[in-house]
């Protein structure tokens, strides 16, 4: 490539002024320098087209041979080094180059600063949705997050993978809190529609029922209306008490007020049915035929149809409470005019409230207390409803003014939810999304308190329509879902039905029933959510065949309570049984009837339960009492036995026989019934020491009499046989005929006492006899004592003319001192 381009640039180094004139003097020109010149063009614009290095590019722009091959050179140049390298040659030398040149790098420059700008509007974006992923502020939450997005899709072309996978997690956690926070949205939402509607069903049935205490005695209420009322609001509480607390307040006023209607239903339905009978009544008394045996009748049916007080009473009625001596019930008008201060008052706080609302131009507030206003200014009478009526008409100007005027502020943001809405309804989203952008924008037209342009209205509504379209499909596809909850629900009713219409109530296992009624409940309520309409029927059937199923569980639960019952009963009868042992073991076998017993009601039982254990507690703390009083009985005979036991353990095992008998005398008069175990041993161990120091004692004095008479022998003046004890002569008999010498040597080996040298083998031999005796026979040997007794009387027993050895008596008398040592 070297000798490539020196050859290419030669031709300009060699026509400079002086190299020519000397060439020229030299010799002459061989051709024309046109030719020359153009010959190097077109090596120069051959070389150009080729494929070049950045090198070689940028020689021919410094060294091309015209202006177009060097422009053509620079155009092809990208290495901004060597862009550099170019202009600062071209400088004073080629204008244009010069010019190209410094436009490239200028380019070059601004690039370079473009992708600065973007690193840094990367790095910014990441982190802004770094903190915006861990941000607690959820102010514009959203509209933040797509500002981001927005900003990230005009850099991200120039993002690095680790880069976009960092903003996309981000990204993917503020979805994330979005979608939390939506879901707590709609929660709040729903759990504030579940309150509306537990505050309608309230205000609903409270205003029917006033209804019915102001309703006309010669009208009756239509049953089907109040049955369907009351079925109708028993399912939306349900509804909207479902998965929700409520407030024990709330709680107690619904029950309340359905109880009393489901009075109030219940005397009209026994009214419809005995309406004959009543009619019967009804003609005796104008007639004046009544007779005992119609009083009975009245008195019976009132009893039946139980009129709940508080209500006008029906006029059929009255003929029958005639007859019954019962007054009619007069008209509470304390009562009435109570009410009608305390719906006066109402109405004063009313439109003071629906004052300030128009003060501040709160449109929707106001129309709120203003239909609350007119609720209570229609319950008053024409008296109290005077005064009112000029300031109602006031208002009702000011409200209309006020509605006015919020129409005009409120348009201009009217007719850009309808664009909102009118551009939602031509995009392509999730239903899920869709709807629920669809109902934002229903609120906040609502929350701009509606609009009276119908035009605009029809604008919006045809909008969201539209909108909402496509949802449609999606929303049918998920209502499946209800029917299949439906086709659940009357599953369940059809194996109940099945269950209740198959049982043997007799032998039914009642746990078994009652797990089957929990488990049906809790399938149905499972089956939700479920088309309300397409329910009642379904929940009319189920509700009846829970009572079918209820009423023996009912009684079965009943009859258990009963033996319960009893249970507690006996159980209270043994708190104050003697003895006392009996009375526990009866409760244990109490509690293993009350464990026998079948199904009772939670409630119920719990009271059973509580009274059982109280009364089972009682007898079990006797047992306690007892044994803390025997235990107290049981440390204070232990205190004075110790103190015996002081006394006794001073008195030494060497004292004389009367001392140690005396101290046994003093452990003998202890009751060892009361003292503990410990010291009952300590009481047992010393009368076994002080027994034990006793019989050495008389052991010593009868050896010592032993030794006498067997050293008598010694000096030929033999016991005289009628001075021995009179068991020896069958001791020694017994024992055989032995001489001294084995006499002493068995004696020795009964007291351990070594025997001398030349003994030893007559005492091996003696052993090895005694030890094959032992073996041979079954018979247990003697103990120490009267083995040695025995050779004693063996010893005395020899004639008198038959002196014994000294040595032999001295080691014989050893013997017995060993003995007592041992």
């Amino acid at each position: 490539m070297a000798a490539f381009l020196q050859k290419l640039f030669k031709s300009r180094k060699s026509t400079s002024a002086p190299d020519r004139k000397a060439k020229a003097q030299a010799q002459p020109v061989a051709a024309p320098v046109e030719d020359k010149r153009a010959e190097l063009r077109e090596e120069q614009l051959k070389a150009l087209n080729a494929a070049q290095t950045q090198e070689a590019v940028a020689g021919l722009a410094i060294e091309g041979l015209t202006a177009d091959i060097r422009l053509k050179a620079v155009s092809q140049l990208e290495d901004a080094e060597l862009l550099q390298r170019v202009q600062k040659q071209a400088k004073g030398r080629d204008k244009g180059v010069y010019q190209v040149v410094r436009q490239k790098l200028q380019v070059i420059r601004d690039e370079q600063a473009r992708q600065e700008a973007v690193s840094e509007t990367i790095a910014t974006l990441i982190s802004n949705a770094r903190d915006q992923a861990k941000s607690e502020d959820t102010k514009l939450y959203s509209a933040r997050l797509d500002t981001l997005l927005s900003q990230w899709a005009t850099v991200e072309p120039g993002a690095t993978p680790d880069q976009l996978s960092e903003f996309l997690q981000s990204v993917h956690s503020c979805r994330e809190r979005i979608a939390g926070m939506k879901a707590a949205r709609l929660e709040e939402e729903r759990q504030r529609e579940k309150q509306l509607q537990q505050e309608e069903t309230l205000a609903l049935m409270a205003q029917t029922l006033e209804d019915l205490r102001h309703q006309p005695a010669e009208e009756i209420a239509s049953l089907a209306s109040l049955d369907a009322l009351q079925k109708t609001q028993e399912n939306r509480w349900l509804e909207a008490t479902r998965d929700t607390q409520v407030e024990k307040q709330q709680q107690k006023t619904y029950e309340t007020s359905m109880m009393a209607l489901r009075n109030y239903i219940a005397a009209i339905r026994h009214i419809n049915q005995a309406k004959e009978s009543l009619l019967a009544l009804s003609s005796a008394v104008e007639q004046e035929k009544a007779g005992p045996e119609d009083r009975e009748n009245a008195v019976a049916l009132l009893k039946e149809i139980n009129w709940p007080q508080g209500f006008p009473a029906p006029e059929l009625l009255e003929p029958a409470r005639k007859l019954a001596g019962k007054p009619k019930a007069p008209i509470e008008k304390s009562d009435d005019l109570k009410q009608q201060q305390a719906s006066a008052d109402s109405l004063q706080k009313t439109l003071d409230h629906l004052e300030e609302a128009l003060e501040a131009k709160q449109l929707k507030d106001s129309r709120q207390l203003m239909k609350t206003a007119q609720q209570h200014f229609k319950a008053l009478d024409h008296r109290l409803s005077k005064g009112f009526q000029a300031r109602m008409q006031l208002l009702t100007a000011q409200l209309r003014d006020l509605t006015d005027w919020q129409g005009f502020a409120t348009e201009p943001k009217q007719v850009a939810l309808c664009e909102q809405m009118e551009h939602l309804a031509e995009q392509p989203i999730e239903p899920e999304v869709k709807s629920e952008r669809i109902k934002e924008l229903q609120q906040e037209w609502r929350d701009l308190g509606g609009s009276s342009d119908r035009t605009l209205w029809s604008r919006f509504k045809k909008a969201s329509d539209k909108a909402y379209e496509p949802c449609k499909a999606y929303f049918k596809a998920k209502s499946g879902l209800k029917q299949a909850n439906l086709e659940r629900r009357k599953a369940i009713c059809a194996e109940l039905e099945l269950f209740v219409n198959g049982a043997d109530w007799s032998t039914i296992d009642w746990k078994a029933v009652d797990r089957i009624l929990q488990t049906a409940r809790q399938e149905w309520k499972a089956a939700w959510p479920i088309e309300f309409r397409d329910n009642r029927q379904v929940q009319k059937q189920f509700d009846e065949l829970l009572k079918k199923l209820e009423a023996p569980i009912n009684e079965e639960q009943r009859k258990n309570e009963a033996l319960k019952q009893a249970i507690v009963e006996q159980a209270q009868a043994l708190t104050e049984h003697q003895p006392l042992q009996e009375a526990m073991n009866k409760a244990k076998a109490l509690q293993s009837d009350w464990k026998a017993v079948g199904i009772t009601r939670h409630r119920e039982d719990r009271k059973l339960w509580q009274a059982f254990r109280k009364a089972c507690d009682e007898i079990f703390a006797r047992r306690d009492s007892e044994r803390s009083e025997q235990q107290q009985a049981t440390k204070e005979a232990d205190t004075a036995a110790e103190d015996v036991l002081q006394q006794v353990v001073s008195v030494d095992s060497d004292q004389d026989a009367a001392a140690l008998e005396q101290a046994a005398a003093t452990l003998r008069s202890l009751d060892e019934a009361q003292v503990s175990a410990t010291v009952k041993e300590q009481i047992q161990r010393e009368k076994q020491r002080l027994s034990q120091a006793v019989s050495a004692q008389e052991l010593k004095a009868g050896i010592s009499e032993w030794q006498a008479l067997v050293l008598a022998r010694t000096d030929a003046t033999a016991p005289v046989p009628g001075s021995l004890p009179g068991s020896w002569a069958g001791l020694a008999e017994r024992l055989g005929d032995l001489n001294d010498q084995e006499l002493v040597i068995r004696a020795e080996i009964l007291a351990g006492v070594p025997s001398p040298e030349e003994d030893q083998q007559k005492r091996m031999e003696i052993q090895v006899q005694r030890l094959a005796q032992g073996i041979g026979s079954g018979e247990k040997t003697d103990n120490a004592l009267q083995s040695v007794e025995a050779l004693v009387a063996s010893w005395c027993s020899q004639p008198a003319d038959h002196p014994a050895d000294p040595s032999l008596a001295s080691r014989l008398s050893h013997a017995l001192d060993k003995l007592i040592t041992n």
